[in-house]
């Protein structure tokens, strides 16, 4: 019999006592990502004004994220030493930094990037849940080329019909190394 890994969070699910919500369209999808996209450029320029950056970070996490139901899978793109965020804390700190449990943060919504754009390579959609991958375009704010990020996300809709990821995993695309 396999040990399990006791770090490992689970989370089930009583279909039972959950409210059945609508099915998920692409549509849907495709606006939630670029509803994503127009938020974390909001975030970098609420920054640069000086604003309150961090209550557009909250409210960010809040309408993307479903964290409110309980665990999301988040694995940013520009961490590797607590890498997974399952919670709203680790969240938080990942696009505005400045929190000491999660020394290597450094802000990635306050970079600050003055566009975001989507290329899916593939969207599942499975009753309540829809699968999206691809890649994403971080355009700097002070110019400069795009950064490319590869992505697979996952969403649902909360208990209110609103949709919400549930899975976010992103990286810098794989470089091989030179061999001479």
């Amino acid at each position: 019999m396999a040990e399990s890994n006791k770090n490992t969070k689970f989370q089930n699910i009583d279909s039972s006592q959950q409210k059945p919500s609508p099915l998920i369209t692409e549509q849907e999808i495709l606006d939630a990502q670029k509803a994503w996209g127009e938020s974390i450029v909001r975030i970098g320029e609420i920054f640069m004004e000086g604003g309150d950056y961090r209550t557009a970070a909250i409210e960010h996490i809040n309408k993307f994220y479903n964290y409110q139901e309980g665990l999301v899978l988040f694995k940013p793109t520009m961490a590797s030493v607590k890498q997974f965020r399952t919670d709203f804390r680790g969240a938080l700190s990942y696009f505005i930094g400045g929190d000491e449990n999660y020394p290597e943060d450094r802000g990635f919504a306050i970079k600050p990037w003055s566009k975001v754009r989507w290329e899916n390579i593939g969207v599942k959609i499975i009753g309540n849940v829809a699968l999206a991958m691809g890649n994403y375009y971080f355009t700097p704010a002070n110019g400069g080329d795009e950064v490319k990020v590869e992505y697979s996300f996952a969403y649902t809709k909360d208990k209110d019909g609103n949709l919400k990821i549930i899975l976010h995993d992103s990286h810098i695309p794989y470089k091989p190394e030179e061999t001479h």
